[in-house]
């Protein structure tokens, strides 16, 4: 039978480690969870999702470039961007926009709130077409919108030229908007899916590349064909 080891004495010289606080205990595993939740996220010179990138801890987004030659020297690089994503719902979604906010607030996006901010009853459409506009003019790369169904906020975004909206429920759907349709707005049903599934949604969806190839060409034809309904002045619509 093997001996029993001998305790030895505590020095008492030597400080005691100290125990973490609770809220230091709450940023390590936030920080671990981040971690493993990550996926694919950075973003390519060409607005689209890097293939082999991530989305980083702290919700900045590592360009897809090759190093500068200064920086293969060993000199300081330029900090990375952080992503713009905008955010909105009607009085339906707003506790659940919120929870989504400061989620994306911690993971270091720049959050570009749209409203509402209460419960008093708001239009939908005009909380999605204000979403959707940062997205089409390039002032967000992203954006998420919540109304009790998810329907008809994805409806009206999609009327705005640029704008690929995708109402997702699941994290399958999320992933399969992402890669086979490029989608550049996610919306949600309040009404549908608790907080911590809309949670892990929008880390889904933020965190599925765009897909090449077959995808993007038929995302073309989408394209092609927003283009043939648009509307300038002096033109009539096409048929």
């Amino acid at each position: 039978m093997r001996e029993p080891r001998a305790l030895v004495p505590r020095d008492p010289a030597t400080p005691t480690p100290a125990t973490p606080s609770p809220d230091e205990v709450r940023d390590i595993v936030r920080r671990i969870v981040d971690a493993t939740l990550a996926g694919d996220g950075t973003l390519a010179g060409d607005g689209t999702l890097a293939g082999d990138g991530t989305l980083a801890g702290d919700g900045t987004a590592r360009m897809a470039t090759a190093p500068s030659q200064g920086a293969a020297a060993g000199t300081a690089s330029a900090a990375p961007e952080r992503v713009a994503i905008a955010i909105g719902a009607d009085h339906g979604g707003a506790a659940l926009k919120d929870r989504i906010g400061e989620m994306l607030t911690v993971a270091g996006f720049a959050v570009h709130d749209c409203g509402t901010h209460g419960s008093a009853p708001v239009d939908y459409p005009d909380i999605a077409h204000a979403v959707a506009r940062l997205v089409a003019d390039g002032t967000c790369r992203w954006g998420v919108i919540v109304d009790g169904a998810g329907i008809g906020s994805c409806m009206v975004a999609n009327k705005v030229p640029g704008v690929r909206a995708a109402l997702c429920h699941d994290l399958s759907s999320a992933r399969n908007s992402r890669e086979h349709n490029h989608a550049n707005v996610l919306t949600l049903g309040a009404s549908f899916i608790g907080e911590g599934l809309a949670i892990e949604i929008v880390r889904a969806w933020l965190g599925t590349s765009w897909g090449p190839g077959r995808h993007a060409a038929r995302v073309e034809k989408i394209t092609d064909v927003e283009r043939r309904y648009m509307r300038s002045p002096g033109e009539g619509q096409a048929g």
